[in-house]
């Protein structure tokens, strides 16, 4: 198992006493206020504890302000299946926001609601973690639910030729539950099973977001799967500066790009958080699961190709618009939920039909304007020309109806 260290002072301080109880009496609070189900009231408690309590923001909320797209969308009525190592329920930031789970490993009692290495429930607290806790962090969408599903019981890399179908065990059982979204902070080798079974959850129209993947010492790199399967969004890792986290596997399969290192998140028992100073694809993709339940709550109606390219569209793309480092860029959740895009293909000018011929009412007037015109100019020369003429008559003294003098004599 691997232990996430502090992150420094200024962020993470150590809670004293009377701040563990005073959690600890939010965390009764809380659950009194929001009516949990049955195991979230019977919620066990595994797997590492904190005592760090949070002082300050952490910059990736900084940077993607959800909030800002609270006010249209806050995920509320999507539920987010976490396929991961399991997500506490007992965590004030998760107290009501996890539903019952199921885990494929060997703790099939706990429903997926234990978590022995803490990386599930980081994941599950920046997708949905709650607002108003008195601790500046809150998940992306915080009204959305999380449904826990444990299948990795600790995050060794691994070649285990079992785990592709374990993995798509988790995504079909995910799908028949209703998930609206599917996080998989994981990579693992492809296989047939697993093929089929995101093949199937996207024709179910359930949103698939992975992890690129992350750079092992010494091995050589290679695409990351589920990620890299076509129609599911592949997420790379971005640093504070907005760039390319060098511990993020490139490639052209990268869709788009979220915060990647320096993470903060729950702990899976007490209060407390617990920092990822390396960070890794894994955390990216929770930020952008999080914008992709903002836009299915905001926008039911849209296939998941269409969320994909809402959130790329959207995001905060890099000079040339797309790379293989951090595909389309920066997520913003607020740009993906409030930007007016058109939904519908745009077809080539030269295939658009020409529009139908239609009676102008007013189609009289046009050529009797033309003649009016041309009489009108004809007479104009006439009387032009039959001026000069009048004027010399009148100087010879010729009046209507009689003749000249050289006239008569003639």
């Amino acid at each position: 198992m691997r232990e996430c260290p502090p992150l420094s002072a200024t962020t993470l301080s150590r809670r004293p006493v009377t701040a563990v109880l005073s959690g600890a009496l939010a965390a009764l609070l809380g659950a009194g206020l929001v009516a949990p189900t049955p195991a979230a009231a019977a919620a066990p408690s595994c797997g590492p504890a904190s005592e760090e309590s949070l002082t300050e923001t952490p910059w990736a909320l900084r940077r993607l302000e959800p909030s800002s797209a609270w006010p249209l969308s806050r995920g509320a009525g999507v539920t987010v299946a976490v396929i991961d190592s399991g997500v506490s329920a007992t965590h004030p930031l998760l107290n009501g926001q996890v539903l019952e789970g199921r885990d494929f490993n060997d703790l099939p009692a706990k429903q997926g609601q234990c978590d022995l290495v803490g990386h599930g429930t980081m994941i599950a607290g920046i997708i949905a973690g709650r607002e108003g806790t008195g601790v500046p962090f809150s998940g992306i969408a915080p009204a959305a639910r999380i449904l826990p599903v444990r299948v990795l019981p600790d995050l060794k890399d691994t070649n285990d030729p079992d785990l592709p179908g374990q993995i798509a065990a988790a995504i079909d059982w995910a799908v028949e539950q209703g998930a609206d979204v599917i996080n998989l902070s994981l990579t693992t080798v492809p296989g047939p099973e697993l093929t089929a079974a995101v093949e199937r959850a996207l024709a179910k129209r359930v949103v698939l977001v992975a992890a690129a993947g992350n750079r092992q010492e010494g091995q050589q790199d290679r695409p990351g799967y589920p990620a890299a399967y076509p129609g599911v969004i592949a997420v790379g890792g971005v640093d504070e500066q907005g760039g390319h986290v060098g511990s993020s596997i490139s490639g052209d399969y990268v869709d788009i790009a979220a915060p990647g290192l320096n993470i903060i998140g729950p702990a899976p028992q007490g209060a407390g958080y617990r920092g990822e100073p390396n960070g890794g694809t894994s955390y990216a993709a929770a930020y952008v699961s999080g914008a992709a339940a903002l836009v299915r709550a905001a926008y039911p109606d849209l296939s998941p190709q269409q969320i994909a390219e809402r959130l790329e569209r959207t995001a905060d793309n890099p000079p040339e618009g797309h790379n293989a480092d951090i595909g389309y860029g920066m997520v913003n959740p607020y740009r993906a939920v409030s930007s007016l895009l058109g939904t519908r293909t745009n077809p080539p000018a030269g295939a658009l039909p020409m529009p139908p011929a239609q009676d102008d009412p007013l189609g009289w007037q046009r050529p009797a304007a033309i003649w009016a015109a041309a009489v009108g100019g004809l007479l104009t020369v006439l009387l032009l020309i039959a001026r000069p003429i009048v004027t010399r008559g009148r100087r010879r003294g010729w009046r209507p109806g009689r003749r000249t003098d050289s006239a008569a004599a003639g």
